[in-house]
């Protein structure tokens, strides 16, 4: 399962995927992981979710992105949600270059059993159509 939080630069994406992520502790039965590419909101996230800053592992573009979550989904069959914060910023990519990228995804999160949370920087009404079927 994919979901989808946009809206434009300094909407609150980020705030809501840190509480959607603070929220899911209380009924998760696997493990939690936030991935961004900074530290900034590393304090904000209860300590029971695991917070990767992928700049410490020099990720970079869309394909290292796929390779780095597809990693972390195998280093352990108990993850149960991942948070990517800013997916297009992390990638490089413009979200409208992401098709393949969100394909991925959504088939790992179906074999595996991950929920998956992830911002967008877009208004609701310009994502592209393969991302709005994840709202």
């Amino acid at each position: 399962m994919i979901s989808i939080i946009c809206g434009p630069k300094g909407s609150g994406k980020t705030k809501r995927i840190i509480e959607a992520a603070n929220s899911a502790v209380e009924t998760a039965k696997g493990h939690l992981v936030f991935i961004t590419d900074t530290k900034r909101y590393m304090y904000d996230l209860k300590r029971d979710i695991r917070f990767i800053d992928v700049s410490d592992y020099s990720v970079a573009g869309v394909d290292a992105l796929s390779g780095f979550i597809r990693g972390v989904i195998a280093g352990s069959y108990d993850n149960e949600y991942i948070f990517l914060d800013g997916v297009a910023r992390v990638a490089g990519k413009e979200l409208s270059d992401m098709a393949s990228f969100f394909f991925l995804l959504e088939k790992i999160a179906e074999l595996r059993d991950v929920k998956l949370y992830i911002t967008c920087s877009c208004a609701e009404e310009e994502l592209p159509d393969f991302i709005k079927k994840y709202l």
